[in-house]
């Protein structure tokens, strides 16, 4: 079945490049050049990945990937021709999967969207073979049915990367992670050292579910060798 994406790019020349080749690797492609009518569009349609510019009229990116995060888990492709960490942070920290640099060669593009959508695949089939639909820790209660996380009744909204984290150890409580580990785990490609990706989603994780998050008790750092699930 093909895959639908939806592309998000104002620059109609680039949009129509990215368009044709990832049409001529088999997948549907949906095209909005600004943020308003992608937000329009997305409540519309499902779709399996989006593609998305940071820099758009009417709505910018980071809006409408807000948008897009409070009715779906699906990955999304940041591109934008703002190459700094920070950048990169905010975007990932918003709930992007991935970011890609402008100019990208395409065949480095159509891999990196091949690459999520079987990760975002795969990840589905592994939580149908879940036997628990809730698990809960202390105070933490992970709905694995809903997607939804609560502590004390009140509900955190997670990006998926963060559940896709917090689930890892939630389900396997007395392992110790290393960051190569987790990020095999959860992003499903090789770890080529890049500190900068993990350090960022398990500080803003910690900012939602841990009291104190410059002393957390859910998630230990063991010094030199990686994380673990607290003992309660």
């Amino acid at each position: 079945m093909r895959k639908t994406i939806l592309l998000v790019e104002d620059d109609r020349s680039i949009s129509d490049m990215v368009k044709r080749y990832l049409s001529n690797e088999g997948f549907n492609v949906k095209c909005a050049f600004d943020g308003e009518a992608a937000a329009s569009i997305f409540k519309r349609t499902h779709y399996d990945l989006v593609l998305l510019d940071i820099m758009l009229p009417k709505l910018n990116g980071m809006d409408f990937l807000q948008i897009v995060r409070t009715k779906s888990y699906i990955p999304v492709i940041i591109m934008s021709a703002k190459d700094s960490e920070v950048d990169k942070a905010l975007g990932l920290g918003f709930g992007a999967d991935d970011y890609i640099a402008k100019p990208f060669s395409m065949i480095e593009l159509a891999a990196r969207v091949k690459a999520a959508i079987r990760r975002a695949t795969q990840y589905m089939v592994s939580q149908t073979e879940l036997n628990q639909s809730n698990i809960t820790v202390h105070e933490l209660v992970l709905d694995v049915d809903n997607h939804r996380l609560t502590k004390k009744g009140v509900e955190i909204n997670l990006t998926s990367k963060e559940w896709k984290i917090l689930l890892l150890f939630f389900i396997n409580q007395k392992k110790v992670f290393t960051k190569e580990q987790i990020y095999r785990s959860v992003w499903g490609d090789d770890y080529y050292g890049d500190e900068n990706i993990i350090n960022v989603h398990m500080s803003r994780l910690r900012e939602k579910i841990e009291d104190t998050p410059s002393k957390p008790v859910y998630i230990k750092t063991l010094w030199g060798i990686g994380y673990k699930l607290g003992e309660f």
